[in-house]
């Protein structure tokens, strides 16, 4: 019997050139949040908590548009890029 885990696809940076990527770790935290394991999913990938809003928000931004959701989706993208830069700075000091 197959899982979800078997249709994830590889990281090709970590595959070539040995160390994880920016996005490592992103699938599996979409995984752990589907199986309901939230701290791991934190844990595994933090920026998972501000992209699921940042990309619902921007699909709902394609059909209706709010006056200060963009607003609100420019925030969510720094801190989302903040968050995944210095998770990612703090996996390649470790």
């Amino acid at each position: 019997m197959s899982s979800l885990e078997d249709y994830m696809l590889p990281c090709l940076n970590k595959k070539l050139l040995g160390f994880d990527c920016m996005g490592c770790g992103l699938q599996r935290s979409l995984l752990l949040i589907y199986q309901g394991e939230f701290v791991s999913a934190f844990y595994m990938y933090p920026a998972v908590y501000t992209l699921i809003p940042l990309f619902l928000l921007i699909g709902l931004n394609v059909f209706l548009k709010v006056k200060r959701l963009n607003k609100i989706i420019n925030l969510l993208a720094i801190l989302s890029i903040s968050i995944i830069i210095i998770n990612f700075i703090l996996k390649f000091l470790n």
